[in-house]
């Protein structure tokens, strides 16, 4: 769009407030922006002007018009400018860095609820809390549920009629004290609730009920003469309150709230969110964007405030920021701009959270750029995405192959630095299954690859990858846990028809963007290790057909079987091709036993 486009248009902008929207030929909408005066906000995009950014003139030359919507008050512009962003996520809006997917703590919506991890978030009804940025932090809040509160793990449809009917029998876990077996009716679902709302309050930062709870139950034992009973819920106790004491406390006094600042650049934007419950400070985050033209941080931040409270699911009623924002779709919410005290003492944490994060931002891309190799970047991009404790060197994927249950085969591909270590493929012909099973079939494979790698003291891949879904993986993971080395290697299973990424333990896949680095390095170890399996299935079906059918004829060997289908390419081919062919292919003479035999074939049909 050119000045002179604009000379010609900029009569019948409005100065009243509204949204706007650059649009290019394809009817792409590239930008969405409001103004409280839409005609002086349009005008900045054109002219002579020599500090404008160069995306914002790229973005000028791209678009081929420019549809505005008016609206009542600026407030009302803000509103509909979030809304239509989420609809059409356009190119130069801001666009959120936050690639990674990190893990959520999921009380499941089910009778007898579970509380396991994940990193997708369904609505359907379950409670989430997170994210957590570190792996380790998660590991030690579930290690501690589950050494407070002793939770079913198991899948079992615990329904008021197969607990009655006895459907179940308890398990390993029962006997190992982790479990109080309610899908026997030993737990009753009112004991068992008690304990997950105990459960949310600590998740939710409410430790003072949770304490209270233990004491009382300690006191009740201690009183009922049962002293051992009332020394476990002590040691439980201590470790609750060694857990809270991990919280960074800040004052009773400063209830619920939500503390956010910012940090910019010239390309990238840095917003750091505490959360406050109850005076302790219970997670912190902080997100990253990028910025696509000259945003101010007033939008960016109340554009980050939106997401990251929808993204922890806050509804703290209080927000604590350095400088005033706009929210009119929250009219509710207090909005405190602190100057001294308590408040001030959180706003200047969480604004040095924000700017250290920025500075090893810029110091990991410096030592990145300097000392990493593209590989290596690579490899740490997977590492990072795939939440693995080691870098993916050595990757092993796996796949199966058979048609109606005939020839079941396998195939065993790898990959070193991300790239095929053809030496190392290896074909497997199935021994311990019939018919087709996928699932069996797999468990039989990866146990025997890891086994031998065992025996020969080889190192072992830092990357499974299992192409399938959820059964696949799962039966991957008997294999591993029967060899030991459950907890020594990172497993993931690829789902075909909707390219997910199933974690072993986790119900949730991971969807990674189709432009991921990660996604397609595993697509590509996935259809190469499917393509070595197709093919050594063929080549045990070639050898079949040649012992069944051309060695049946009469004078005719394994050797010059093959070379007959080697030549032709099937059997069929043989049959019809011509003498004059088959001389020259075997000879005179096994031409003419091949002839004879399909002729008096015919004759005998």
């Amino acid at each position: 769009m050119t000045n002179d486009d604009y000379k010609q248009l900029s009569p019948t902008f409005p100065k009243q407030p509204g949204i706007y929207k650059f649009i290019d030929a394809k009817d792409v909408v590239l930008y969405v922006g409001k103004a409280k005066n839409l005609k002086k906000r349009l005008a900045s995009y054109f002219g002579n002007k020599k500090n404008q950014l160069k995306k914002v003139r790229v973005l000028v030359k791209n678009a081929v018009r420019i549809e505005y919507t008016i609206v009542e008050t600026e407030q009302d512009a803000l509103l509909l400018e979030a809304t239509l962003i989420k609809k059409y996520q356009p190119r130069y809006n801001v666009q959120l860095k936050d690639g990674k997917s990190y893990p959520y703590i999921c009380i499941k919506k089910e009778r007898f609820p579970r509380v396991f991890v994940t990193r997708r978030i369904y609505k359907d009804g379950s409670k989430y809390f997170g994210p957590y940025t570190s792996k380790r932090r998660v590991d030690i809040v579930l290690e501690l549920i589950n050494k407070l509160f002793q939770l079913r793990t198991c899948t079992l449809n615990l329904s008021e009629k197969n607990i009655e009917s006895g459907k179940y029998n308890v398990c390993l876990e029962f006997h190992i004290k982790n479990c109080l077996g309610p899908c026997t009716g030993l737990e009753s679902e009112e004991a068992y609730n008690a304990k997950i709302d105990e459960i949310k309050n600590m998740l939710s930062g409410r430790f003072a009920s949770v304490r209270k709870h233990l004491k009382a139950e300690m006191q009740q034992y201690a009183e009922a003469m049962e002293f051992e009973k009332a020394q476990k819920v002590k040691e439980k106790l201590n470790a609750f309150e060694d857990y809270q004491g991990r919280s960074t406390v800040v004052n009773p006094s400063v209830r619920d709230v939500d503390v956010f600042t910012i940090s910019t650049d010239e390309e990238h934007a840095y917003v750091n969110y505490l959360k406050v419950t109850n005076g302790a400070i219970i997670n912190t985050f902080t997100l990253e964007m990028l910025q696509n033209l000259n945003d101010n941080e007033t939008d960016l931040l109340t554009y980050a405030i939106r997401e990251l409270r929808e993204k922890f699911q806050s509804f703290s009623p209080e927000l604590v920021v350095p400088f005033e924002v706009m929210l009119p779709d929250e009219p509710d919410l207090k909005i405190t701009i602190p100057k001294v005290g308590d408040k001030r003492k959180l706003l200047d944490l969480s604004q040095k959270n924000a700017t250290y994060f920025k500075l090893q931002k810029k110091k990991q891309e410096a030592s990145r750029s300097e000392k990493q190799s593209p590989t290596e970047r690579l490899l740490n991009v997977m590492k990072d995405e795939l939440q693995m404790d080691a870098l993916p060197l050595h990757i092993e994927c796996f796949d199966n192959s058979n048609i109606g249950g005939e020839f079941p085969v396998a195939s065993m591909v790898v990959f070193r630095n991300a790239k095929p270590a053809k030496r190392d493929y290896r074909h497997y012909n199935i021994k311990t299954v019939e018919g087709p099973d996928d699932f069996a079939s797999m468990e039989e494979v990866v146990f025997r690859r890891y086994r031998r790698l065992l025996d020969e003291e080889s190192p072992l891949p830092q990357l499974i990858v299992i192409d399938g879904g959820k059964g696949q993986l799962s039966s991957s993971v008997k294999s591993l846990k029967k060899l030991g080395i459950e907890d020594r290697v990172t497993i993931i299973g690829i789902a075909k028809r909707l390219e997910e990424i199933y974690f072993a333990g986790d119900t949730v896949p991971l969807h990674l963007s189709k432009r991921s680095e990660t996604l397609k390095v595993i697509q590509h170890i996935r259809n190469e290790a499917h393509r070595f399996a197709i093919n050594f299935h063929r080549d045990q079906r070639s050898r079949h057909f040649t012992k069944t059918e051309l060695t049946e004829i009469p004078g005719i060997g394994d050797k010059t079987a093959q070379k007959l289908l080697s030549h032709f390419g099937s059997v069929k081919k043989v049959k019809a091709a011509k003498i004059k062919v088959l001389v020259e292919v075997v000879g005179n003479s096994n031409a003419e036993k091949v002839i004879r035999y399909f002729r008096e074939q015919e004759m005998g049909s």
